[in-house]
């Protein structure tokens, strides 16, 4: 019986893919910084509920060893833990931008070093990065989240390489917009009146106004998750939703100048 590490466990796209691990009969390890927020349901001889903040190194060390010893190995990782931000660059603060990059780039980072060790000593493992459809849809307000996810993807491409002579396989899984989730409230709670001056009103409602009708569900997120870590193939992006595949293919078909025109027309913004 395989087992599964999953960071961000707590709710949202980490929750449903836990549960669907756990429904597919994996051990699964569902991480997340209080226990006490636990609302999976499943066996108790297949689930384990493990403390771990992903920004601080004693954690990770300590949860890694842990699950390790659970069901005496980890056999896939899945890097879920993130946060958001939505807000022009000028009024996003320093504390913000750090903590983004501590929790979705460096988080990711520590995390992969932390299991690697294992995954080489035993000659085999499958590490899934989640990122996010921004990385070939960036938009307005999202650019430092953008920036820490867009990282993640440049950084899981050369682990796909690094890892391969392991036996480690490295996977990206990319949901496009998460409406079932507690993410848009989560990002706009860092929000205050000022966060919008007035100069970016028309973009904002631009923006608003675009998002798809169409999202990636949970259940779309913990298919794609499942997948990516049962694929043994050369595969190494998994968009999931179908807002995601929908952009991922136009960004694949179009040439740049098209793509961005597109883009352009879609914010509202001129191009002088």
């Amino acid at each position: 019986m395989k087992t599964v590490l999953i960071t961000g466990s707590s709710s949202g796209y980490g929750k449903a893919t836990a549960q669907l691990f756990l429904d597919r009969g994996w051990n699964v390890i569902a991480t997340m910084r209080r226990p006490s927020d636990n609302s999976i349901k499943g066996p108790a001889d297949r689930l384990q509920i493990v403390a771990l903040d992903v920004t601080n190194a004693e954690s990770i060390k300590a949860a890694v060893n842990e699950a390790i010893g659970l069901f005496g190995g980890v056999d896939v990782l899945v890097n879920n833990a993130g946060i958001g931000g939505f807000s022009p660059i000028e009024t996003t603060s320093d504390e913000t931008i750090r903590r983004m990059f501590e929790t979705n780039t460096f988080g990711v980072m520590a995390m992969v070093r932390a299991i690697v060790p294992h995954m080489r000593e035993r000659g085999s493992g499958t590490i899934v990065n989640v990122t996010s459809s921004v990385i070939f849809n960036p938009a307005p307000m999202v650019s430092a989240y953008t920036a820490t996810k867009t990282a993640v993807e440049g950084f899981s491409e050369a682990l796909y390489y690094e890892l391969a002579p392991l036996g480690i396989h490295v996977k990206l899984m990319e949901p496009g917009y998460g409406r079932d989730t507690k993410f848009e409230s989560n990002m706009m709670a860092l929000n205050d009146e000022n966060s919008f001056p007035p100069s970016y009103q028309p973009q904002l409602n631009a923006l608003m106004s675009s998002l798809p009708e169409v999202s990636t569900t949970l259940e779309d997120a913990a298919a794609a998750v499942f997948r990516a870590a049962n694929d043994t193939s050369s595969t190494l992006r998994f968009p999931a939703g179908a807002d995601s595949v929908a952009i991922a293919k136009k960004h694949a078909e179009l040439s740049e100048e098209a793509f961005l025109a597109s883009m352009r027309q879609t914010f509202g913004v001129s191009h002088e």
